[in-house]
């Protein structure tokens, strides 16, 4: 299986000086339903064929998915809730469309030799397997799932082999497996490592927007409600995401995939606020010089970064306007005011399984406070009493990290409930 930049190579040997035609690069959508999926789908479309969606998985929005088939006609449709997905009308997929139903259909698809590049776009800790399966399979892995890293960053290292991070180039896996970020913050990362030897990187420096109630006080966010918390300034994007970046449960959970990225200690990562969105990171090397990745708050230009990489082609993502003015701030993150991130520098020097206790905390405190059973400022507070009550392990095991992640789920609702 070749990896990502040799994916992209002539079909043809063409010798009459005629172009050389592309295979499509075949992409597994996973997650095709939701806010990263359909931006991954925008890309695809518009990439004059050199992209080709053979995957589109979604686990209940299957009205959306079964659209998103007729018009892409990929060779698989996965239904990620079996019990639900027993239930709907599957007629009108196209002829030649395969159902598969279940989780388990997540890694056939992901691991078949049909598909060169896999878009881990599935909210949580369900896309690990999917991701797994995939570096197991030598594919390309486009992430979009910040919870693969941080649930089992130790166990995805492992999968890629030993040498994975050595080089900035290649990221994870040396040509063997290929983890490109989506995030826009690793992205960022990435692309600007480009500039500079591992060894000349002094730290990283993430950006945070600093969420809707970044200028609000204390006793303004005890009132806070979900629709207020789900209205952010500048990205769009799901409710989970968006409720982690009114928290910067999600800058916390960046830290944690920065260091398992790049092979950072946590003291060589720091946060910075920035209100625009348009830096999306940066690189500080060893003689000062900093270099920082800027784009409009588009994520298609990120997904399209990971899924033609190496190549930089005309996309559909929005383009800075530089006939306007532009003013970029900067300041530094308050740890006290958000407190999450404290807990994202832990992890990242815990390691172990404080990464998937986390993650899977956040992750139940979320939906609580989305049906109104916990607060807004309980979210933090309630994810760093279960951390704190979990007995740690350094070298976890993959059936461990799993009964971790039920644990803190159940110890969250015990908590929202006392």
């Amino acid at each position: 299986m070749p990896n990502a930049s040799s994916t992209a190579g002539p079909s043809n040997g063409a010798t009459d000086g005629s172009k050389p035609t592309e295979s499509p690069r075949r992409v597994a959508v996973l997650g095709a339903t939701g806010s990263i999926g359909r931006n991954a789908l925008s890309v695809i479309e518009a990439s004059d064929g050199r992209l080709q969606a053979v995957a589109l998985s979604g686990h209940r929005n299957f009205d959306r998915l079964v659209e998103q088939a007729i018009r892409l006609k990929p060779r698989w449709v996965v239904a990620t809730d079996a019990a639900a997905a027993g239930r709907h009308d599957w007629s009108q997929l196209p002829a030649g469309t395969e159902l598969l139903k279940g989780p388990k259909g997540l890694e056939k698809v992901a691991a078949d030799a049909g598909v060169d590049v896999v878009l881990a776009a599935i909210v949580g800790s369900t896309g690990l397997a999917s991701t797994l399966a995939a570096i197991g399979a030598k594919k390309t892995v486009a992430l979009a799932n910040k919870e693969t890293l941080v649930m089992a960053g130790p166990l995805v290292r492992q999968a890629l082999g030993a040498a994975a991070c050595k080089g900035h180039d290649e990221l994870l896996g040396g040509g063997v497996a290929r983890l490109l970020p989506v995030d826009s913050e690793h992205s960022a990362i990435f692309q600007a490592m480009r500039c500079g030897g591992r060894d000349e990187v002094e730290r990283v420096v993430l950006t945070a927007s600093g969420g809707p109630f970044r200028t609000w006080s204390a006793e303004s966010l005890t009132q806070v409600t979900v629709d207020e918390a789900l209205a952010h300034p500048t990205w769009n994007m799901g409710p989970k995401i968006t409720i982690d970046s009114a928290t910067m449960m999600n800058k916390a959970l960046e830290i944690i995939e920065a260091h398992w990225l790049f092979d950072l200690p946590a003291d060589k990562i720091e946060v910075v606020i920035h209100p625009q969105s348009v830096v999306h990171s940066m690189v500080e090397y060893v003689d000062g010089s900093v270099m920082a990745q800027l784009g409009p708050p588009d994520m298609r230009l990120p997904i399209q970064h990971a899924l033609e990489y190496p190549h930089r082609r005309s996309g559909p993502a929005e383009r800075l306007d530089w006939t306007q003015t532009h003013r970029f701030e900067f300041e530094p993150a308050d740890l006290d005011r958000f407190p999450a991130l404290k807990l994202g520098f832990e992890c990242a020097e815990a390691g172990g399984t404080s990464g998937a206790v986390l993650n899977a905390a956040n992750e139940s405190a979320v939906e609580a406070f989305l049906e109104g059973d916990l607060h807004f400022t309980e979210i933090v507070p309630a994810c760093r009493s279960i951390l704190e009550s979990h007995t740690f392990d350094s070298d976890p095991t993959l059936e461990r990290l799993v009964e971790l992640d039920r644990w803190a789920r159940q110890e969250v609702q015990t908590w929202a409930c006392a």
